[in-house]
């Protein structure tokens, strides 16, 4: 069983020497059972096991033993690792006030959230995870009822060569259970079975082939064959919970291909197409696309239009066959085809209807005979975001596509790579230098063609001191066999200078899956708290997978075995990520996996979080409609509903962060700010006796991705300072998105806009140079307090100058800049950024305005 401990564990870095050198922390330990701290100062480079040693020594009992002993940080559920420094932990890093930390015995801290020995034996019931997909459309019970039916039918007309209508409904009834699809072979079947009974002929009781009843024999076993290839073929093309004990042998009337023809297949119809659209247009046509990693390889546009027909339902029988002028053995192998489906208008014009896309050669090899493929209603595909994620083809919709491809089946061979490069002369200098002038773009798309050309001339000069790998590898010409091997050799060769060097591999430029491979080995060798910090990436990542068994899906899920926090952050990601418009399905299918391999404790908090989120979302919009004089009376009314949760869940672990347990809320101190989304400000009672409530604020109306997206990227820039031995003194909140349009923010204690502080000085307070001081001043009266403090506030301004001008951070004003007491600045609220400015009369607000006013 490889699970996680059930603990939160505090989250570490690379032990930042250059900042942490002759550092010494203020921290007051408690234990179980003392009331009174003991209080040490220990340097930075202590171990965590060896200040629990020292702690014991004090405790004066030979039968206390490190090992057995953790320490956790006072208000939270978080523990400190013991084989770590204790500056390595960001804490540490982030505290430099009295550190308040509780000497627990391990036995006494059982992880809660383990995935236990029950969980490993527990059945997996996908459906029931899967909270708005019903993933087996067609149920075996479902089935087997219309084809039980259909027996009995059958029986009684062979006997008496009578009711063959009720045949023939019950026909329509399977073909409506398995996606109202009625393939050539039931149609051929159904027509000649009628004709045979219209004819009524003298030796309807004769017992011979050439006889009614024997030829009633014959269509019917027919027709029988016919149902049983189409539920192998529905069973073949979606999701489903049963299979055909022997699949039919059925033949696709198609040529023999080899590797060297060129890709040909199909089209034979659009089924069960809506009534509306048959009312509203005269035909219908297709088009065909071919792409690869985002980019168009070849397009069919001439197909006939063709007109809807009515069988047993409406449908779009072209029959046509689809010639590319490519040769199979050209394309790559993670080729995609996209269907476009269009109604022609009575005024000819062509509206897009539908569409849907799949790969052409899943699994390596290529699609065998007919095959069904759901086709999505909404608007246009994201042509440079194609993969197989972005449609789940694999269930049933309104709309069924059949195409049929050839009988024979080939495999994609991978083409030997060489080790090229030996024979190419060593470039000049000057070379090299423009190599690693070209390396600073980061990416290939910031390259102009011939720049890119040039630097896939000289690609095996390329290595991790004068390039990137992306780069490199991105400034291909193609995608074509011999393109790809030389993409392979590179790939062996290439070290990493650092395993998040391969994050820019998994990006839709690189569908190549050796590539995206090699990809996921190197972060694989990440830390947990490393792999934590670009956990978004990895989700997003996942769009470009060409299935949910692929290694970075694989990586995902196991670093969620073994990390509450990693298991935690993921289901918010996922949860945030179905509100897409495309994906939607893989990201359900991700997340109920990750909630079964969390085990039952860990999924049932994840539950209890999720309703939290829907009653604070539900708040909020009472909040919105009441009027005005109304809303603190609705606000404080519907927080009853709060109440009642906590009284049936008793505690339940934010959002926000895990570490942080709560048990009620303080109803006094709630309540809602006047700007436009009205958020909610909750404070909750901390579960943990030894912590302070804590406020968050619940933001309905707003995206919140983008802040997370800022607020990591600041993350990012504030660890290479730290590393660097330089502390700018940010305050980096915690955000979140958790659904379409809303999400959590944490609230920093003590901390007010510098709206707030120039109007407690009158009118002319954000005019006086002094406002700012005097503020300070009567918060902090000690001359050395008030001497750290301008020390803490002139490091933080100018950090958040560095960071807001790299970012481009826009729309800044003294409501969205925050001032702690301890003199701490920061910014909130990044709604534009990346120079995307409000403009006043067409002219652009700065990007930054003075700290200073």
């Amino acid at each position: 069983m490889d699970s996680n401990s059930g603990k939160i564990w505090s989250t570490t870095t690379a032990f930042p020497y250059k900042l942490f050198s002759n550092t010494k922390f203020n921290i007051n330990i408690f234990t179980d059972n003392s009331t009174k701290g003991l209080h040490f100062i220990p340097c930075a480079n202590y171990l965590v096991k060896d200040l629990i040693a020292e702690i014991l020594h004090f405790c004066i009992n030979d039968q206390l033993f490190p090992r057995d002993h953790l320490l956790s940080i006072c208000g939270h559920e978080e523990f400190l690792q013991n084989d770590h420094y204790l500056g390595s932990h960001r804490v540490f890093q982030k505290n430099k006030s009295v550190i308040q930390l509780h000497l627990q015995k391990k036995r006494d801290t059982p992880g809660t959230l383990s995935r236990k020995h029950e969980d490993d034996h527990s059945q997996f019931y996908l459906n029931q995870l899967l909270e708005f997909m019903h993933i087996w459309k067609v149920s075996r019970q479902c089935l087997s009822t219309v084809i039980q039916k259909y027996d009995s039918h059958l029986k009684y007309l062979l006997k008496t060569q009578q009711n063959v209508d009720n045949v023939i409904e019950e026909v329509k009834n399977i073909c409506s259970v398995l996606g109202c699809v009625e393939t050539k072979q039931i149609t051929d079947a159904i027509n000649e079975l009628n004709l045979i009974l219209q004819r009524k002929p003298k030796n309807l009781h004769q017992n011979s082939d050439t006889s009614a009843k024997g030829l009633i024999e014959k269509v019917t076993t027919e027709l029988s064959t016919s149902i049983c290839q189409l539920i192998d073929i529905h069973c073949s093309s979606f999701c489903a919970d049963f299979q055909p004990l022997h699949a039919p042998l059925y033949s696709v009337s198609c040529v023999n291909l080899g590797l060297h023809s060129h890709l040909s297949f199909t089209v034979y119809a659009a089924h069960n197409i809506p009534e509306t659209w048959v009312h509203s247009y005269k035909a219908f046509s297709f088009s065909c696309w071919l792409t690869y990693a985002g980019k168009k390889l070849c397009q069919v546009r001439n197909c006939r239009n063709i007109p809807v027909k009515k069988l047993f339902f409406f449908l779009v029988n072209w029959n046509e066959t689809i010639n590319f002028p490519l040769e199979i053995k050209s394309l790559p192998r993670e080729s995609m085809l996209t269907i476009k489906l269009f109604g022609i208008t009575y005024a000819t014009n062509a509206d897009l209807l539908a569409w849907t896309c799949f790969p052409l050669f899943p699994k390596h090899r290529s699609i065998l005979g007919s095959a069904l493929f759901s086709m999505t209603l909404q608007s246009e595909p994201p042509m440079e975001m194609i993969a197989p994620g972005v449609w789940d083809v694999s269930q049933p919709s309104p709309v069924t596509l059949q195409i049929d491809f050839p009988a024979t089946e080939w495999e994609y061979m991978k083409l030997d790579s060489e080790e090229n490069g030996s024979d190419l002369e060593e470039p000049p200098k000057e070379c090299l230098k423009h190599i690693a002038r070209l390396s600073q773009k980061q990416t290939p798309i910031l390259l102009s063609e011939e720049k890119r050309r040039y630097l896939w001339f000289y690609r095996f000069y390329c290595n991790n001191e004068n390039c990137s790998l992306p780069l490199v590898l991105g400034s291909a010409p193609g995608w074509d066999e011999r393109t790809v091997s030389e993409m392979h050799t590179i790939l062996r060769r290439w070290k990493f200078s650092h395993p998040l060097e391969a994050l820019g591999l998994l990006t839709s430029s690189f569908p190549d899956q050796e590539i995206r491979n090699v990809a996921v080995q190197q972060l694989d060798n990440l830390l947990n708290d490393e792999l934590l910090e670009y956990l978004p990436q990895l989700v997003q990542a996942v769009k470009f997978e060409w299935n949910l068994e692929s290694p970075l899906v694989q990586l995902l899920l196991h670093r969620s075995l073994q990390s509450v926090q990693i298991a935690h952050r993921l289901y918010w990601l996922l949860k945030d990520a179905q509100n897409e418009a495309y994906f939607k399905s893989w990201y359900q299918k991700l997340l109920a996996a990750l909630q079964f391999c969390a085990g039952k404790a860990l999924r049932d908090e994840f539950s209890k979080e999720q309703k939290l989120i829907k009653i604070l979302g539900d708040i909020g919009e009472k909040v919105k409609t009441a009027s005005d004089p109304q809303r603190q009376e609705v606000l404080k009314k519907e927080l009853g509903r709060l109440e009642e949760f906590f009284w049936c869940a008793k505690t339940c672990h934010l959002p926000l962060n895990p570490a942080l347990c709560v048990q009620g809320i303080d109803g006094n101190a709630c309540s809602y700010f006047t700007s436009n989304a009205l958020p909610l400000k909750i404070t909750f009672i901390n579960a943990n006796p030894m912590g302070k409530n804590i406020s968050v604020i619940f933001k309905a109306g707003d995206d919140l991705r983008q802040d997370m997206l800022v607020l990591q990227i600041i993350q990012v820039m504030d660890n290479i300072w730290l590393q660097e031995g330089l502390d700018m003194q940010m305050v980096i909140y915690r955000c979140l998105s958790t659904g379409k349009g809303q999400g959590l923010v944490q609230m920093v204690p003590d901390a007010v806009t510098l709206a707030k502080i120039h109007r407690c000085f009158g009118p002319i307070g954000p005019l006086k140079e002094s406002t700012i001081k005097k503020w300070f001043s009567q918060h902090n009266p000690l001359k050395a307090d008030y001497e750290k403090v301008l020390r803490n506030f002139f490091y933080s301004c100018a950090g958040w100058c560095v960071v807001t001008f790299i970012l481009g951070v826009c729309d800044r004003h003294n409501d969205n800049i925050m001032l702690t007491k301890s003199g701490h600045m920061f910014h909130i609220d990044f709604g534009k950024f990346l120079g995307h400015a409000q403009t006043f009369g067409g002219i652009k607000r700065s990007v930054l305005k003075s700290c200073l006013l």
